[in-house]
């Protein structure tokens, strides 16, 4: 029997059937930061509530090819529940599915009553409680690109880019966008009131870029996540694919996940900003940067988590591959945009598509806070076009070299938890030594006819 309504839950429930919506999609972020759901029937909330849903623990730990990875706490624990309760703070409607709305989920280990340690959402929590121990209140706004493609049976993919027009990098309207794709999902973002501000088509042909409104980091996070879930979405239902992919075209540029961050004090104030500091910035933003340069290696590899995100990198390619940071110099890795005021921030460029928001951005800030506790300058900021190694680090150029980094930086680790690194590492290792194992198509070109 359902558990009786509570006050909330009832309001929440009567507004929902008053919109005609009877369905809610119960969703959760896994490691990869892909959605893991349950449809409930709006009746069975109160118990879904009450009760919570049981979901196996080793989904967390499942590739996206469904094989599950042998990660503690999983196969070898019997593959035990976690429970998932609704988070109905976080219900929004789905416009293309009337009668559905969506909500995120609280995630428990049913055994401890503890949070699970691979929750992406709850590791974000844990470091932002650390930020407000030192009164400091990330503010997030986040800029995905992706590739929108159409069906091909000739291509050994199955899949090929949507529009092929060139030189259509910040243009909008029908140049490269026959279906008129922007449009329509601009509208039905703004109907789920995730805070989509813009749209524009990118650099390549096929590929676009929207950008949300910031917000407390959390809450960018969340609407991130249901971006994410809804451009894949809305392109399935028309038979399209929208993949997030850091670079999935041979003949094309990547996609990149750019973060713009600021802090707030206790009293809503932006205390990156300080017109006499250098540059215009105060010492906790510069703090700040210099942290993120400090820990950029192992920040990789929350930011470039797969093993594709590395062929995104390379000269002449727009996305960062050496540890910098410029004053409105978009081929430095922490780009400082020129406003400041209420406006000051910086902006990481280093991101890729695929990263899962919550993990680039804990990742992202918890490098951020070590910097502003460590109280040391940054270098020089780059100037002129970037891209060269006599003036800065290289990063990882591999996602097994960053894994290493990661491990590497116990400082990092230490933020983000020991329990979440072991996860994380341990299924990104097996995805790197499945990949060594993979005969390539590459390879089978090169090699066949003549060796």
């Amino acid at each position: 029997m359902s558990a009786a309504p509570t006050p909330s839950l009832r309001q929440h429930m009567q507004r929902l059937a008053a919109e005609g919506i009877d369905v809610v999609r119960v969703t959760y972020p896994d490691l990869i930061g892909t959605d893991r759901a349950r449809d409930i029937l709006l009746d069975h909330l109160p118990s879904a509530c009450d009760h919570g849903l049981a979901f196996c623990r080793a989904v967390y730990h499942t590739s996206p090819q469904g094989d599950v990875v042998p990660v503690s706490g999983g196969l070898d624990a019997g593959l035990p529940d976690i429970t998932v309760r609704p988070d109905l703070a976080s219900l929004v409607p789905l416009p293309w599915e009337p009668g559905v709305a969506a909500c995120l989920a609280d995630v428990t280990d049913p055994a401890t009553g503890m949070t699970a340690p691979e929750s992406p959402r709850d590791l974000l929590r844990t470091v932002l409680d650390r930020c407000a121990e030192h009164g400091l209140r990330p503010v997030v706004g986040p800029e995905l690109e992706y590739f929108l493609c159409d069906e091909d049976p000739a291509s050994p993919s199955g899949w090929k880019r949507y529009s092929g027009a060139a030189g259509v990098v910040y243009t909008a309207g029908l140049r490269a966008d026959g279906d008129n794709h922007l449009l329509r999902t601009l509208r039905l973002l703004r109907d789920m009131n995730i805070g989509a501000t813009s749209g524009n088509h990118e650099f390549d042909g096929g590929q676009f870029e929207i950008n949300l409104t910031h917000s407390e980091a959390l809450s960018a996070a969340d609407r991130a996540f249901f971006f994410k879930s809804a451009i894949k979405e809305l392109a399935r239902k028309e038979g399209k694919l929208a993949t997030f992919m850091a670079k999935p075209f041979n003949d094309a540029g990547g996609s990149g996940f750019h973060l713009h961050l600021s802090c707030d004090n206790d009293e809503g104030g932006n205390v990156f900003d300080d017109p006499a500091g250098p540059y215009g910035l105060s010492a906790t933003a510069r703090h700040a940067v210099a942290g993120i340069l400090a820990h950029a290696p192992a920040l990789a590899a929350l930011a470039n988590p797969t093993v594709n995100s590395y062929k995104r990198f390379g000269p002449d390619t727009l996305a960062p591959w050496l540890i910098d940071w410029g004053l409105d110099n978009r081929s430095a890795m922490v780009r400082i945009p020129p406003e400041r005021g209420s406006g000051a921030r910086f902006e990481l460029r280093l991101g890729d598509a695929s990263a899962n928001p919550y993990l680039l951005i804990a990742g992202t800030i918890a490098a951020a806070l070590l910097g502003v506790l460590a109280g040391e300058e940054p270098p020089a900021p780059l100037e002129g076009y970037g891209y060269d190694t006599a003036r800065a680090s290289v990063l990882p150029m591999s996602l097994p070299a960053a894994l290493d980094a990661l491990e590497a930086d116990t400082e990092l680790t230490d933020v983000l938890g020991k329990d979440f690194t072991a996860s994380f590492l341990s299924y990104k290792r097996n995805e790197t030594e499945r990949f060594h194992r993979h005969v390539t198509d590459w390879e089978f070109t090169e090699y066949a006819y003549h060796l």
